[in-house]
């Protein structure tokens, strides 16, 4: 522990203002009753001092009653010194915040995420989840302790602000198999989270008052990324089949989709749609953002080919992340850029952070080059399409032609639209007092919801839970 003890040359024994300062600690709470004391060794080298000048301040602090010795342990502060730890002084000094600083304030009172409650609820339909039931810690802890160990000091240095090269290759390799991605390794940038890469995309190509197309509804990361970047918002309605290319917003340079599992719809934009939204790119000298924050879970039909895998203009950045696909805590997602922006890009992530966790990046780079990642995806598909199939038939048997359902081909949450004049909030509170949880999705919306809608998520709930969660749904309908 650090100790801030201020020592003049002149003036009191140097004992004596090793003590003094040790006393006020004791008093201000920083040292509280029972807490152990700084050896007196470490004292010394800390004030550069001779240990005697500390001792004798200790032996002050023990006569007075201020510390207790312990043979063999150390000098503690006394148990009768009951002073409590100061509150947080609030600072009056006015500060002026920047543009970014206020849109950042205000997007703290709009962000809607499900929040982790006090008490956990056995029925509770949160989205955007992990299955961490599923996910093989023991061989994850396995896998990190060996990295740990066989890391030469060197790569515990700084490392490439672009990310680990075995994880970008192994990444680029993934990608290529499951999602049609067209890439090599140089493209990939590692980033903390899919919100980093919203982040440094509206740093490296978003100027105040750019027309910026979002899709209606859309992510609130993204909004908020983009607004406290100063950027005009042009919401484009989704439909059945998400965003409609032939009537996107005017003068757009940039489009934000989701295209295969639309955010938070759920609706998934058909090869036609994808097509025509390229060739506006095209048309218009514009870029899209294609955030593929869930594309690894499809249960219908043959997965889509990405966006950027069909683009032939170099006009696609590709997000991903492995938040939903392995842990959110991990923290680690990429940025694939056309070659041109690269150096930007890399540069701009060097600015920000310098570069992602090496060890987890080591780690993760084995666990999908060892093809333990493509195993584990199995498993949690096959998982989630059970839990799918008795969600669905858990909502036609208790809640019928009450809500007409969307977003259930792919991805791990589906949407219920009420069909009858029913608000989000009264559905949520009744659910509520069921023991229920379950989320509106009007917060997503731009512009005024054309209905109501409620969110159920199910990748961490097992099939008996959703269908006594979907049971007490219906009494509330």
């Amino acid at each position: 522990m650090q100790l801030a003890i201020p020592l003049a040359p002149r003036g009191e024994p140097l004992f004596r203002q090793v003590y003094l300062g040790l006393r006020k600690a004791i008093l201000s709470g920083t040292f509280h009753a029972g807490e152990k004391l700084p050896s007196t060794r470490d004292v010394a080298d800390q004030l550069g001092i001779s240990r005697t000048v500390v001792l004798l301040a200790y032996d002050q602090l023990l006569a007075e009653g201020f510390a207790a010795g312990r043979p063999g342990s150390g000098t503690y502060v006394a148990r009768g010194i009951g002073i409590p730890r100061p509150g947080r002084v609030e600072d009056s000094a006015p500060v002026r915040l920047s543009r970014y600083g206020l849109s950042a304030e205000a997007a703290w009172s709009r962000v809607q995420v499900p929040a982790r409650p006090a008490h956990r609820s056995p029925y509770d339909f949160a989205y955007g989840r992990s299955d961490l039931e599923t996910f093989p810690f023991e061989m994850w802890r396995r896998m990190l302790l060996r990295c740990a160990r066989k890391a030469p000091v060197s790569e515990l240095d700084y490392g490439p602000a672009g990310g680990n090269a075995a994880l970008r290759e192994a990444i680029c390799a993934h990608l290529r198999r499951s999602r049609a991605v067209v890439c090599d390794p140089s493209q990939v940038i590692i980033v903390n989270g899919s919100q980093q890469a919203l982040d440094l995309i509206a740093r490296v190509l978003i100027e105040r008052g750019d027309r910026v197309i979002v899709e209606d509804p859309s992510y609130q990361g993204t909004k908020e990324v983009l607004r406290a970047a100063g950027a005009r918002l042009l919401p484009a309605a989704v439909d059945r089949e998400g965003i409609d290319p032939s009537h996107l917003p005017p003068n757009g340079r940039i489009a934000f989709v989701t295209p295969s599992h639309q955010f938070p719809t759920g609706v998934i934009l058909p090869l036609a749609r994808r097509l025509q939204l390229l060739e506006w790119a095209a048309r218009r000298s514009a870029i899209v953002v294609e955030d593929d924050y869930d594309g690894e879970f499809r249960y219908e039909g043959q997965p889509l080919e990405s966006l950027q895998g069909l683009d032939r203009a170099g006009r696609v950045l590709y997000i991903g992340t492995f938040s939903r696909t392995v842990f959110s805590a991990l923290r680690i997602g990429y940025l694939i850029a056309p070659r041109k922006l690269v150096p930007a890009f890399t540069a701009a992530k060097w600015l920000s952070d310098r570069h992602t966790s090496t060890l987890e990046q080591h780690t993760l780079a084995q666990f999908i080059a060892s093809g333990m990642y493509e195993r584990y995806l199995r498993r949690v598909r096959r998982r989630n399409a059970a839990r799918r199939k008795t969600l669905l038939d858990s909502i036609r048997k208790h809640l019928g032609d009450r809500v007409e359902v969307s977003g259930d081909g792919a991805g791990a949450h589906l949407v219920l639209w009420l069909r009858n004049r029913i608000s989000e909030e009264s559905v949520i509170a009744e659910a509520a007092r069921r023991g229920v949880r379950v989320y509106g999705i009007s917060p997503y919306f731009l512009r005024r919801p054309p209905r109501s809608g409620i969110m159920l998520g199910y990748s961490r709930l097992r099939e008996a839970a959703i269908r006594e969660g979907i049971r007490r749904l219906g009494e509330v309908f």
